[in-house]
């Protein structure tokens, strides 16, 4: 029980940001590759990714990692993280990817050719999603940027172009939520998720409401151990069935002496 008051204060600011999310959805953007011929590599000059929202019109991603990335390095199985953000909850319509102008690739002789890119640098790289985002949820969303399709001969120019050929490869929430309301709610009270003999995850109640919410959880069965961290109350335990993409609801908990 001293764990539990002595680790109470770190944990309400997260208990505290995560009630006040439900209205949100967070996700993460992943890029892959399909190798590209006769180039050593391809390298992608990322500035910065923008969602078009059904709630908020056009939202452009926080939690970006701009940078060059080497295409050729995102294959068999590879890829890399190109943001991790927070957005309203609602229809995505639309994603953005704006490029700069550092692109580029490294031909078999090792010659360095810079790609024109007319476009990306102002309206995007467009990808169609229209998928509906539930808040609380966190949602992974992979790119397949083909470069072997992506480079074309810019007539006889001698210029080469990057018309970028993109897909979405998967977009899937990548668990679900438990949440519900313990009351009196004044009295914190830590709430352990457990599934068969593993605690799974652990949050605690965020006073005075007494709400909590545990986020993306494997899908399946929990025993919820329910622990007042005022000990002349008695501990509670009740179940949530977890599914992919959705939230547990747990039926308001009445802390008893």
């Amino acid at each position: 029980m001293l764990f539990l008051i002595t680790t109470f204060a770190a944990i309400t600011v997260l208990s505290s940001s995560c009630s006040k999310s439900a209205s949100n959805a967070q996700i993460q953007v992943r890029l892959v590759d399909n190798p590209a011929v006769n180039v050593k590599a391809v390298w992608v000059d990322i500035q910065q990714i923008e969602i078009i929202t059904s709630a908020a019109g056009p939202v452009m991603l926080t939690g970006i990692h701009p940078g060059i990335y080497n295409l050729m390095d995102l294959t068999n199985g590879k890829d890399t993280l190109l943001a991790d953000a927070v957005i309203p909850a609602g229809k995505v319509s639309q994603l953005r990817l704006i490029l700069g102008d550092n692109n580029y690739i490294i031909d078999t002789a090792g010659q360095k050719i810079s790609l024109k890119t007319p476009s990306a640098q102002q309206s995007g790289l467009k990808v169609q999603i229209h998928e509906d985002l539930s808040g609380g949820i966190l949602y992974r969303l992979t790119l397949d940027f083909d470069a072997a399709r992506s480079i074309v001969p810019a007539g006889n120019s001698g210029d080469i172009n990057l018309k970028p050929v993109l897909r979405v490869l998967s977009f899937a929430p990548s668990g679900g939520n438990i949440q519900g309301v313990v009351l009196p709610g004044n009295i914190p009270a830590a709430i352990f998720a457990i599934n068969g003999n593993d605690t799974v995850a652990t949050t605690f109640t965020n006073p005075p409401s007494g709400g909590f919410l545990i986020k993306d959880i494997p899908a399946g069965n929990y025993q919820l151990s329910i622990v007042p961290t005022d000990a002349t109350y008695q501990p509670v335990q009740k179940t949530a069935v977890v599914v992919l993409g959705q939230s547990a609801v747990v039926d308001t908990v009445h802390l008893q002496y």
